[in-house]
């Protein structure tokens, strides 16, 4: 029965030295000196204050993208213990010893020094040889700009690291795909695919292109496969539903579950609150949560409320009144109503209090029980402290004239009447008998008599003048020219009044709320709003000093200045290694050439080389080429303030090319042993150049040791370089 133990038990592995060597090799080139140089390095300063948010779990919306990258930023400082503690006002500051700088560079670095394995394994799925895929994981592990964004708390290490993870583990996949279908590795590369690819659109969007170019992929071998007969129907659908379930659901799910780590994490108020609609802001521990709860969910008649205009930009107000009218003459010269000016104001205020009044009864108190206010029910708006109507009319409005001036009436005995009943509208109702609720409901208030609806129109950056206090205008715009979030409000602040007296109801508004009712969002609510502010949240681009265009990208005519040391000459740029960006640019050229020349050869009946070569060559060209342009080409249609760095995922895939470029034109076009080893000794000479290029730059890519000024000059490759050079 035990006879089994009378023989060792003997495992053996196959262990690619090749993959071994080269995983050492980039972990050293990036985890080198990791700590060095201990001060905030370009945009760490960026990174770093989201990083000190998470470890205070206060809530921050990011518009550059998902969050999941910086949940492994943040991830490196939990490891490290860090606490948050750390000013990040400037580039260069310090670090203080509570900061784990090792710790906080660490995954980024070892995401960058994986893909120098990665890109070796990329070549060998694709069909080329040991030597080639050695050759571009060598130019990876050389690529000084590579090795520089890769060394410090930044984004672009761990999302090429996911694309190229993503496109191995299609390969993988579609290598296994013709002779062991649904087996267990078929479905661990197929699905690994689908992950990668969510991680990458995870850490920046810039990962979406390189997910579409797969699913492109994908699409188009799935259309092969339909012309397979010897699949039947039955083995195309399950085919078909593998692949929609691992790529296409698992990325949608994944994405979701980065958003529901991050809105778990950060459940605190915090900066960004304001941007956030009410009901988000009070879904969070303190800030708006403090104020809002315990009020009551259902507006009644007799409520008190505050009016927050959903809007919010290019800041969040309130729907506000003062005792101050409306001058009778403009600086124009036109006239106006003279009534008591309605403004939107962006600071809480006893002036932003409002009650809902029925227009057929002259009480101000709620009554036992509440009567609610519903969807198309008409109310008058009286303000709290001055008890004046919101009231609208035929009267342009200060600065928009076009539009209809909101006033408080005021009864000067002329021929003006009041016109103060407005039409309730719940703009995010279920049905047309809901309950105008507390911070859920959006409405609109509709006027009765023109039917103009209420909207902050202050948002196109104007305010009014002095006599107005700088606050923002409202106005009564005609529905027929078109909705407009401005146009809606929501309850902010909420009590049921209960004072008639008009003394006892002043103090009473600015008393707080004691009542007990919960208004907390669901992940889906909270999660659409806030991908929304993401996608559309856009920070004024302002000209940076080392922004610049794609076109300054290929021929890497820019660079960036990362790091200069306060006293010496050491100093860190993201600058590439020239003799690489200019043989992918020649690489690439020669790939779009030789394939012209192919599909022409072609087209007349001309095959030069075998038809699975060229196979080889088209599939090589679809994952490198195409990678190339999905990365770079949407640059040109982007508005937004661009770097050196944007360029680095289309980099990575150009420089995959090299060597498919090289070993084709060895194979196919060098047909005798001279010209091959001509062709050899050639490389070896070229190679032997970018190992010189790496090394002379590698002071700016490890920031030591310290250079001269000659020698910082001579570094100076190309005049729109902007290598750092102290005043003697």
């Amino acid at each position: 029965m035990l006879g089994f133990l009378k023989n060792p038990v003997v495992i053996t592995a196959k262990i690619n030295m090749n993959l071994v060597a080269l995983t050492v090799m980039g972990l050293i080139s990036r985890l080198w000196g990791l700590s060095y140089p201990r001060a905030v390095v370009f945009d760490e300063v960026y990174y770093g204050q989201f990083v000190s948010l998470y470890m205070k779990r206060i809530f921050f919306v990011d518009d550059s993208g998902p969050p999941f990258g910086h949940m492994l930023l943040a991830l490196g400082g939990y490891l490290g213990g860090f606490d948050g503690n750390f000013l990040w006002n400037r580039i260069g500051a310090e670090y203080s010893m509570n900061v784990p700088v090792w710790s906080l560079r660490l995954l980024p670095a070892l995401a960058g020094a994986l893909c120098v394995p990665l890109a070796y394994q990329i070549l060998v799925e694709l069909q080329f040889s040991h030597c080639a895929a050695l050759g571009a994981a060598l130019l990876i592990l050389l690529e000084n700009s590579l090795i520089t964004q890769s060394r410090f708390m930044l984004l672009e290490s761990i999302l090429i690291f996911f694309i190229l993870l993503a496109v191995l583990s299609y390969l993988k996949f579609y290598n296994l795909q013709r002779h062991s279908s649904f087996s267990g590795s078929w479905w661990f590369w197929l699905l690994l695919t689908g992950v990668a690819c969510s991680c990458a659109v995870g850490v920046k969007y810039m990962g979406l292109f390189t997910y579409m170019l797969l699913l492109a992929i994908a699409g188009l071998h799935f259309w092969h496969m339909i012309g397979d007969q010897s699949l039947s129907n039955v083995a195309l659908m399950c085919h078909f539903l593998a692949r929609g379930l691992a790529l296409v659901i698992i990325p949608v799910a994944m994405y979701l579950s980065f958003f529901y780590v991050h809105l778990t994490l950060l459940y605190r108020s915090g900066p960004h609150d304001q941007i956030m609609t009410s009901a988000f802001q009070a879904s969070l521990e303190g800030g708006l949560a403090r104020i809002t709860q315990g009020q009551p969910l259902e507006v009644a008649y007799g409520s008190q409320i505050t009016l927050r205009n959903v809007l919010g930009k290019p800041m969040q107000c309130w729907l506000h009144s003062h005792t101050n009218t409306y001058p009778i003459r403009y600086e124009n010269g036109r006239g106006s109503s003279h009534q008591q000016q309605v403004t939107c104001y962006p600071f809480k205020d006893v002036n932003n209090w409002w009650i809902v009044k029925d227009p057929g009864m002259q009480q101000l108190v709620v009554s036992n029980p509440p009567r609610p206010v519903r969807h198309g029910h008409i109310v008058q708006l009286v303000h709290g402290i001055t008890t004046r109507y919101l009231n609208t009319h035929d009267v342009a409005a200060p600065l928009s004239p076009h539009s209809q001036e909101v006033s408080c009436y005021i009864d000067y005995n002329i021929s003006m009447p009041a016109q103060n009943l407005w039409r309730v509208e719940i703009v995010n109702r279920e049905s047309d008998t809901d309950i105008w609720k507390t911070i859920l409901s959006e409405v609109r208030f509709v006027h009765v008599n023109t039917s103009a609806v209420l909207k902050a129109s202050g948002f196109i950056g104007a305010s009014l003048p002095e006599w107005g206090y700088r606050q923002l205008e409202v106005v009564g715009e005609k529905l027929s020219k078109g909705y407009h979030q401005s146009m809606v409000w929501n309850v902010e602040e909420h009590r049921y009044g209960k004072s008639q007296e008009q003394k006892e109801r002043e103090v009473e508004l600015h008393s707080p709320t004691q009542m007990d009712i919960s208004k907390n969002l669901s992940f889906m609510a909270k999660f659409t709003e806030l991908q929304w502010k993401i996608l559309t949240l856009k920070n004024e681009d302002t000209e940076h000093k080392y922004s610049s265009s794609a076109l300054d990208w290929i021929t890497m005519d820019t660079n960036i200045a990362y790091w200069l040391h306060p006293t010496s000459g050491a100093q860190i740029h993201l600058l590439g290694n020239v003799v690489t960006w200019a043989s992918a640019n020649v690489a690439a050229l020669v790939y779009v050439c030789l394939s012209l020349w192919y599909l022409i050869r072609r087209r007349r009946k001309i095959n030069d080389i075998p038809e699975d070569a060229w196979q080889l060559w088209v599939s090589a060209g679809g994952i490198c080429v195409g990678g190339w342009a999905v990365n770079y080409l949407p640059f040109f249609l982007m508005e937004k303030t661009l770097f050196l760095y944007h360029y680095l995922p289309a980099l990575t895939f150009q420089i995959l090319l090299i060597p498919i470029v090289l070993q084709h034109l060895s194979d196919h076009l060098c047909r005798s042993l001279l010209l091959r080893s001509m062709f050899s000794a050639s490389i070896v000479a070229w190679f032997s150049s970018v190992y010189l290029v790496y090394c002379t730059f590698s002071p700016v890519t490890y920031g030591e040791p310290s250079l001269s000024v000659s020698e910082l000059k001579d570094l100076r490759w190309k005049d729109s370089w902007n290598i750092l050079i102290r005043k003697q």
